[in-house]
């Protein structure tokens, strides 16, 4: 009888060492790479060798067999909090911020512009570009609800937040590269929404990073320490 509930149950959502690798995980091993032949943990032809398994892993559990021999990989693992899938309840409202509408045409958020909680983001035989790579960020979770109608919406993020995607295809691509930040602080950009005959894309764009991670991350603790002595 168990054995028939537990047929029955749908399947699980994948391990983190089966998410697909993206290309800043991949950057990231390599750094713990060159940092052990730096240190003499690798000699020059290992780490060769290595690396080029790096650039070839799928996921994310091949990339850890490169590494799972070194200290500072198991340092920066424990140190590691990954962000939940979903948005914590009564984070993100339901009215949306700003809205970002093509139908026929195309439309853009680029820029240093300053996110909000909730975005969303329309196509109708038009494109959308978001892209959050010079964004403020003021809120630490933020959606990204995405509708493509034989259209296409186009989201790129910076490479130091997490992504994740909770979204659908019919007869369409909807297609979020799974992304970790290494600083629990960093950001969480969730992707939702259909892409119908359309498309939906969000990525990281390589080379940008959230500059003011670690300006807000001392804020928070200047203030903690005010409430602390009493000022």
């Amino acid at each position: 009888m168990d054995l028939q509930k537990h047929a029955q149950q749908p399947d699980a959502a994948p391990r983190t060492a089966e998410l697909r690798a993206s290309d800043a995980d991949r950057d990231r091993t390599a750094d713990l790479l060159r940092e052990a032949l730096a240190e003499g943990r690798l000699t020059a032809d290992e780490h060769a060798e290595r690396v080029e398994g790096v650039l070839a892993a799928k996921t994310v559990g091949e990339l850890e067999v490169f590494v799972r021999d070194l200290p500072a990989a198991h340092q920066r693992r424990a140190a590691h909090a990954f962000a939940p899938s979903r948005p914590t309840t009564g984070a993100i409202p339901m009215d949306p911020d700003d809205n970002v509408v093509a139908v026929f045409s195309a439309a853009t958020r680029k820029g240093r512009w300053r996110t909000g909680r909730r975005i969303h983001a329309y196509a109708v035989f038009g494109s959308v570009e978001i892209d959050l790579s010079e964004a403020l960020f003021d809120h630490q979770q933020v959606m990204i609800k995405a509708f493509s109608v034989f259209g296409s919406v186009e989201i790129r993020v910076p490479e130091n937040v997490s992504l994740r995607g909770m979204g659908g295809g019919v007869l369409g691509a909807f297609e979020v590269d799974t992304l970790d930040a290494a600083d629990p602080e960093a950001p969480v950009v969730y992707v939702d929404g259909w892409a119908v005959l359309g498309s939906v894309e969000a990525r990281p764009k390589r080379g940008r990073l959230v500059a003011d991670i670690l300006d807000r991350v001392q804020r928070k603790v200047d203030r903690s320490m005010r409430r602390h002595l009493g000022h």
